[in-house]
């Protein structure tokens, strides 16, 4: 009976996404960020188990906040894995609105320490003026990328590739810049984002939301929105796809 139950509850929570991106569903957002921590800690370590070091990107926001805590907790070779962004603000890391400010509070404390960080800010005046250094940087780090671990905003955008951006297009093309500077149309700092082109060049691409609106928004991506920029990551085949989400926020 209880068995049942549950399968009627996921029957009823589950998303309308294609058949080819995988999804598990939480009752709750710490549920699935402890989830979403065991999933990545153990694609990681079975990454060094393989090539002897492993490659994580990850967003910033608030949203992931509880899930780089839950990271930094696992054990793993930390020295191992070098850690980048999806995206930056063009902050220094000591500003509020830092994402690697963030990435550093909550996830590279304590043991995690001991992992590689690599900024995408770099101190220049512009993200423009960075782009050919912060190339250089992301150049040295292991491809494909082991994990991405991306967020998604109620506009349907992902790293910080918004609606309505100049060279939209490009940036959501398969073949397009690997890395580009960006001014988002509402949201505060010019940006510089992974395209993606550079975000499909991963293992695995796992993808957490919560609530009913990014539920509305992910499903009428899905079913053929373009307006919302993460329909285009989901329609990709390039890399596989894993949604994790659960109802509340």
């Amino acid at each position: 009976m209880e068995l049942a139950m549950e399968n009627t509850m996921e029957r009823d929570h589950a998303l309308d996404l294609p058949r080819h991106v995988a999804q598990d569903l939480f009752p709750d957002a710490a549920t699935m960020s402890a989830a979403l921590a065991d999933r990545v800690a153990a694609m990681l370590r079975h990454a060094i188990g393989q090539r002897g070091r492993a490659s994580l990107v990850v967003s910033g926001g608030r949203s992931p906040v509880p899930f780089l805590r839950a990271l930094g907790q696992r054990k793993l070779d930390w020295a191992r894995v070098t850690v980048t962004l999806a995206d930056e603000r063009w902050v220094p890391a000591d500003h509020p609105d830092s994402n690697a400010g963030l990435v550093i509070a909550n996830l590279l404390q304590g043991p995690a320490a001991e992992a590689r960080f690599v900024p995408l800010y770099g101190g220049e005046n512009s993200p423009g003026d960075g782009l050919a250094a912060c190339a250089a940087r992301l150049g040295e780090m292991q491809r494909p990328f082991d994990v991405v671990v991306l967020g998604m905003g109620d506009d349907g955008h992902f790293a910080s590739i918004f609606p309505g951006i100049p060279r939209l297009g490009e940036l959501l093309s398969e073949s397009g810049p690997a890395l580009a500077a960006t001014v988002p149309p509402a949201a505060p700092h010019a940006r510089i984002t992974l395209g993606l082109s550079a975000l499909l060049d991963a293992r695995r691409i796992l993808l957490p939301i919560a609530g009913a609106a990014k539920r509305s928004v992910i499903e009428a991506a899905a079913g053929g929105h373009e307006s919302f920029p993460i329909a285009t990551l989901l329609r990709q085949r390039r890399a596989p796809m894993h949604v994790f989400f659960c109802p509340s926020t």
